[in-house]
């Protein structure tokens, strides 16, 4: 049985998601972060030594990182659906929309975050943030004009690790000028599978991450 371990609030959301989405049997175990601190509570650092979420246990084996767990549950449990093969012309595109969410997309965005937290206190440093962050929201603006997913063929994987990322970028205030990634956004949350994880995992309130939006 596939074990999920989720956090409220938190990216494990795109696990849950992508179960409902791909109607695989999964476990949900329900990790709820420290109200103060917005961290992670004890019990998700038992189950693994970083105490991040998405956590995933099958077969013996505890993954984490987003983008690995996606692929593994696409490929190991449900056979390769939502993924895209290696053979395939769109690999290339879905790999770099997977890769993006996370490795490009929220970096700026959590810099912006804690320097928020911490009273605002590098301009500098922010004033590069800001100009890299607005570059790459440019950049999934441009792509997603006139399209209703990343992919020509359709709804993958890499909408889901998007889609959060985005919604991150929505509270901190960021989504305002980017009307296609604003669509985008409001049809991910208008998926069955999307309503369905948010009824099992629970409501997100990602506005505990809004302090210091734009």
């Amino acid at each position: 049985m596939l074990i999920v371990h989720h956090l409220n609030n938190s990216r494990s959301h795109r696990i849950v998601w992508l179960c409902e989405e791909l109607g695989i049997d999964y476990e949900l175990v329900k990790h709820l972060r420290d109200p103060d601190s917005q961290r992670s509570p004890d019990s998700l650092k038992a189950v693994h030594p970083l105490g991040k979420a998405p956590v995933i246990q099958h077969n013996g084996q505890k993954i984490v990182e987003s983008e690995a767990v996606i692929e593994y549950i696409c490929n190991v449990c449900a056979d390769g659906r939502l993924s895209v093969k290696p053979t395939s012309p769109e690999y290339g595109p879905y790999q770099q929309w997977l890769a993006f969410a996370e490795g490009t997309l929220f970096p700026g965005l959590l810099v912006d975050l804690v320097d928020a937290w911490t009273g605002r206190g590098n301009p500098d440093l922010m004033g590069f943030f800001d100009v890299e962050t607005a570059k790459n929201h440019q950049f999934a603006e441009d792509a997603l004009t006139g399209r209703d997913y990343l992919l020509e063929s359709g709804f993958s994987a890499a909408d889901i690790n998007l889609g959060w990322a985005l919604e991150f970028s929505e509270c901190r205030g960021w989504l305002c000028d980017y009307p296609a990634l604003q669509a985008y956004v409001e049809r991910l949350r208008a998926r069955p599978a999307y309503r369905k994880a948010i009824s099992n995992g629970g409501p997100q309130d990602l506005s505990v991450f809004s302090a210091g939006a734009r």
